[in-house]
C-alpha cells in the first residue's frame, strides 16, 4: 500500500507534514515558501498569501502535490514579520492614499491614512513603515516614514535599488567617528616590522574610472643556481592594500564592512564596503604616496609554474597609475607616444608582459575555462540616464593583471592549507547531473561530435569552447556551457575551483572591497606571527543566509558550536551579501534600459535571440546592447512547442523553428519602467528560422513554390498558416483520390449530399399561394 504520508521526491515534508521558512512573493499573486533546511520549494497560491507578505517568515503544512510532485501548502503561522520599510511610489486613488511597492514581490498596495503621508505628494517615491499587517479581509497599512523624491530624479534608481534589496548605504555614528580619528597619512609607527619596498616600481593597472587602487605589480627576470638545480623565470611581486592594519575585529570598522560583506557597483556610483578616507585614502595604492601592503611575494618559471612564493607585510609607493588602455597601447607599440611618456616604466610593464605569457601558457596545460564572451559598459550623461552601451573588450593589460591577481590568490589558498588552518575558500563546483544531462541533450541536438563525460574536467568544457568558438551559434553554446556550471560561493570547507581547474583557492587581492579577502589578510597575518586568527563571536548574529536551488540548506548562525561551523556561516554571509549586491545592481541596469528604451517606441533594430522559453524569445538588439522579449502572441496565429533539449520554439503546423543564435528584425512594441521589462514586436524573421521544407505533407511534387516574403503582421502570419493548411488538404485529397477511387467518389458523393441538405436547412420557410 502506497504511503501518501510520504514526499514524492523525498526531498521534504509529507503530506500534512509541518515546514518553517521565508517566504518568497511573484508579482502574481503567489508565492513559494523557501524551507530554512533546504527542502523542496513549497508553492502558496494567492489566497493562502493574501495575509502575509514577501520576506515574512511562516509555518506551513503541505496539504497536496501536483502532478510533478511539487508540494503545495496551507499557512498555519506567521513566525516574524519583515520588518524593513517598504518602497514604492505614493498614489492618490479617489480620495484614497496608497503606495504602490516597487517590489512586485509584495503582491499589495499599502493604504496610507491622511495623516501618514508626513510632507510627500503624490507620485512621489516614499520608504513606508507597516502600522497593521494584511488580514484576510484587509490591505496593509502604513505610514511614510521616508520621502526620496520624485522618480525622475537623477540617481532615484539607485535610492530604490539599495532600499529594495536591503543594501546598507550608511555608515554607524560609530564608524563614522572611528573614520574621523584615523590619520592622514603613514606615521613612524605603522612601519614597524614591514619590508621597505618603496623603491621597487611598482604600478597600478586599472580601468580609467577606478577610484579605488588595491593592487600594484612588478615584475623582473630571475635566474638562480646551476646545473640541474638552476632556476630561470621572473619573479613576481603583488602588493595588495594593507586594510587589516586599520580594520581590527570587533571595531566599529568592521562591524560594518562584515554587515555589507561586499562594495555595490553602479553606473556613476559606488556603496563602498569601508568610508572613503579608507577606501579612497589610506589604503589605496595612489600613485607617489606611501602606503601600507601586503606582499605575495613569488618565483615563476619559464613553463608558468609558480616554484616559490612568500608572504611578508610591507610599505611600497607605487611609481605610476596605468590604465588598461594605456598599458595595452605600450605593449603594441613600445616606441609610441604613449610608452615614451612613462619610458623608464617600459621595460617593468615588457617583464609583466613575459611572466603573463607564461602563466597563461601553464593555465592551457591546466585546462582551465576560459570563455571569451561580450561584456558591455554602460556610458551615462550628467543626469545619470543611459547615453550609450558600448561593449567591453579585454586586452592583453586586463589578462595580465587576472594573470598575476591568480597566481597571488592560489599561493594564499596554498599557505592557508599548508598550515592546516581554517579560512574562507572560493568555491566552484562543476555541473550537478541534472544540469549536465541537460547540456549534454542539448550538444547532441546540435550535432555537436564531442560531449562531456559522466565526470566532466574543465578540459573538456575548454575544449568544446575552441572547437565551437567559429559556429554562428558559439555565444550561445558558451552561454550553455556556462549555465551548466554552479555559482562560485565563499565556504569554509575546500571543494577546489572548477572552472580555473585549481585544487584550492581564496581571494587575497581586494580586501578594500570584498570581506573575505580581509579574512584572509588577517589569517596570513596570523601565521607569519605564529598565531592562530579565531573568528568574533558577534559575526553569528547575522539572519541565516537563503537556501539556494541544487544546494544544501546553509548553516544556523545559531547552531554554530565550533570553529569550523563559524567559518561556514561567514562564507554563506558573504556570499548572500555578494549575491545581493549583484541583483540591486542589475535592478539598475534593468532600469536605466527601460529608460533608455522608452524614447525608442516604435524603432526598429535588428538583433539576435539569445535564449528561448516556452513563453516567447528573449532577442538582444544588435546597435544597443539590451535584450526585450518577444511574446509567443507574438509569433503569429500558430501553436507552439518549446523544446528544452533543443532550446527552440517550433511551429507545429509549419514547422518554424526560433532557437538561440537566430537572427530577427523587432520592433520596440512598449516599456514596463516598473516592471522593468522591454517587449517588441516580431517584424521579420531572417530565412535561417524558417523550415528548409514542408516534407512529405508539404506542396505536390515537381512543383517548387515560389519564394514568399516573411508576414509583417500576425494577421499576414495567420492568414498564411490558413493558406498552408488549405493547401496540405487538397494535396491530401489528391492522394486518396488517385489510389482509391471508388473511395473518393462515395466521399465526394456523401460530402455533396451533406452539402444540399445544409442548404436546404438554411433556406427560410414561405407560405403557399393559394
Amino acid at each position: 500500500m502506497k504511503n501518501t504520508n510520504v514526499s514524492p521526491t523525498g526531498d521534504g515534508a509529507g503530506l500534512l507534514g509541518e515546514v518553517e521558512g521565508t517566504l518568497q512573493g511573484h508579482r502574481d499573486g503567489h508565492g513559494f515558501l523557501i524551507p530554512d533546511d533546504g527542502s523542496a520549494d513549497v508553492y502558496l497560491s494567492s489566497q493562502e498569501t493574501h495575509t502575509v507578505m514577501h520576506g515574512d517568515r511562516l509555518r506551513v503544512r503541505v496539504t497536496r502535490f501536483d502532478k510533478r510532485g511539487r508540494p503545495e501548502g496551507k499557512v498555519l503561522e506567521i513566525l516574524e514579520r519583515k520588518k524593513r520599510p517598504i518602497i514604492g511610489r505614493l498614489l492618490l486613488e479617489s480620495g484614497v492614499w496608497l503606495v504602490a511597492p516597487e517590489d512586485r514581490r509584495m503582491g499589495q498596495d499599502i493604504l496610507i491614512p491622511k495623516n501618514g503621508i508626513a510632507n510627500a505628494t503624490a507620485g512621489q517615491v516614499v520608504a513606508v513603515e507597516l502600522t497593521e499587517p494584511p488580514s484576510l479581509y484587509s490591505q496593509p497599512v502604513g505610514r511614510v516614514v521616508e520621502v526620496l523624491g520624485e522618480i525622475d530624479d537623477p540617481g532615484m534608481e539607485i535610492e530604490i535599488a539599495v532600499r529594495k534589496y536591503d543594501v546598507p548605504h550608511r555608515f554607524s555614528p560609530d564608524t563614522l567617528a572611528q573614520s574621523a580619528k584615523l590619520p592622514e597619512k603613514l606615521r613612524a609607527v605603522d612601519l614597524k616590522n614591514r619590508i621597505d619596498l618603496r623603491d621597487v616600481p611598482l604600478v597600478t593597472i586599472d580601468g580609467e574610472d577606478a577610484r579605488d587602487f588595491d593592487d600594484a605589480v612588478y615584475c623582473e627576470p630571475f635566474k638562480q643556481g646551476r646545473g640541474k638545480k638552476a632556476f630561470d623565470g621572473w619573479r613576481l611581486l603583488v602588493a595588495i592594500a594593507d586594510v587589516s592594519h586599520y580594520v581590527k575585529p570587533g571595531e566599529p570598522l568592521d562591524a560594518d564592512a562584515y554587515e555589507r560583506a561586499t562594495s555595490v557597483y553602479f553606473p556613476r556610483r559606488v556603496i563602498p564596503m569601508l568610508p572613503e578616507k579608507l577606501s579612497n585614502g589610506l589604503c589605496s595604492l595612489n600613485p607617489y604616496e606611501d602606503r601600507l601592503s601586503m606582499v605575495c611575494d613569488m618565483l615563476v618559471s619559464t613553463d608558468g609554474t609558480v616554484t616559490a612564493y612568500q608572504f611578508y607585510p610591507a610599505v611600497i609607493s607605487s611609481h605610476a597609475r596605468f590604465t588598461y588602455t594605456e598599458v595595452a597601447a605600450i605593449l603594441g607599440n613600445t616606441h609610441g607616444p604613449e610608452a615614451a611618456k612613462r619610458r623608464e616604466l617600459v621595460p617593468h610593464l615588457l617583464h609583466l608582459h613575459e611572466v603573463y605569457r607564461a602563466l597563461l601558457s601553464e593555465r592551457g596545460r591546466r585546462g582551465a575555462v576560459d570563455f571569451e564572451t561580450t561584456e558591455t559598459q554602460i556610458v551615462c550623461d550628467d543626469n545619470g540616464r543611459i547615453e550609450k552601451i558600448i561593449p567591453r573588450t579585454r586586452n592583453d593589460a586586463h589578462r595580465l593583471i587576472e594573470e598575476a591577481m591568480l597566481a597571488a590568490n592560489t599561493c594564499s589558498a596554498d599557505f592557508i592549507q599548508s598550515n592546516k588552518h581554517h579560512a574562507l575558500f572560493r568555491v566552484h563546483e562543476g555541473p550537478t547531473p541534472e544540469k549536465r544531462q541537460t547540456l549534454q541533450n542539448y550538444l547532441r541536438s546540435l550535432g555537436i561530435g564531442m560531449s562531456i563525460s559522466d565526470d566532466p574536467s574543465p578540459r573538456e568544457f575548454q575544449q568544446l569552447a575552441e572547437a565551437t568558438k567559429d559556429r554562428v551559434d558559439a555565444a550561445q553554446i558558451h552561454q550553455m556551457l556556462l549555465r551548466s556550471m554552479q555559482q562560485a560561493i565563499y565556504t569554509g570547507t575546500n571543494s577546489g575551483h572548477f572552472g580555473l581547474a585549481y585544487p584550492a583557492y581564496t581571494h587575497f587581492t581586494s580586501p578594500i572591497r570584498r570581506y573575505p579577502d580581509l579574512l584572509v589578510h588577517r589569517v596570513i597575518k596570523a601565521l607569519l606571527a605564529g598565531k592562530k586568527y579565531t573568528l568574533d563571536a558577534s559575526k553569528m548574529n547575522v539572519p541565516q543566509a537563503p537556501k539556494r536551488p541544487g544546494r544544501a540548506a546553509p548553516p544556523n548562525p545559531a547552531e554554530a558550536r565550533n570553529e569550523a561551523e563559524r567559518w561556514e556561516v561567514v562564507g554563506a554571509h558573504c556570499s548572500a551579501n555578494e549575491r545581493r549586491a549583484d541583483e540591486a545592481s542589475r535592478d539598475v541596469e534593468a532600469w536605466l534600459k527601460c529608460r533608455y528604451m522608452r524614447d525608442r517606441l516604435g524603432e526598429e533594430f535588428a538583433g539576435t535571440v539569445s535564449a528561448v522559453t516556452s513563453f516567447g524569445l528573449f532577442v538582444q538588439l544588435d546597435a544597443l546592447y539590451v535584450e526585450g522579449l518577444v511574446h509567443i502572441t507574438e509569433l503569429g496565429g500558430e501553436y507552439y512547442r518549446f523544446d528544452e533539449v533543443r532550446q527552440e520554439l517550433r511551429g507545429e503546423r509549419t514547422g518554424i523553428r526560433y532557437a538561440t543564435g537566430a537572427r530577427v528584425q523587432v520592433q520596440v512594441s512598449r516599456v514596463d519602467l516598473d516592471g522593468r521589462r522591454i517587449d517588441f514586436r516580431l517584424v521579420r524573421e531572417s530565412d535561417e528560422v524558417r523550415p528548409p521544407s514542408r516534407g512529405a505533407a508539404g506542396k505536390p511534387a515537381g512543383k517548387t513554390p515560389a519564394k514568399k516574403r516573411a508576414p509583417k503582421t500576425a494577421v499576414e502570419a495567420l492568414e498564411e498558416v490558413r493558406q498552408t493548411d488549405r493547401d496540405v488538404k487538397q494535396s491530401r485529397k489528391a492522394v486518396v483520390a488517385s489510389l482509391h477511387p471508388v473511395k473518393a467518389a462515395q466521399q465526394a458523393a456523401k460530402r455533396a449530399s451533406a452539402k444540399a441538405a445544409k442548404k436546404t436547412a438554411a433556406k427560410p420557410a414561405t407560405r403557399k399561394r393559394r
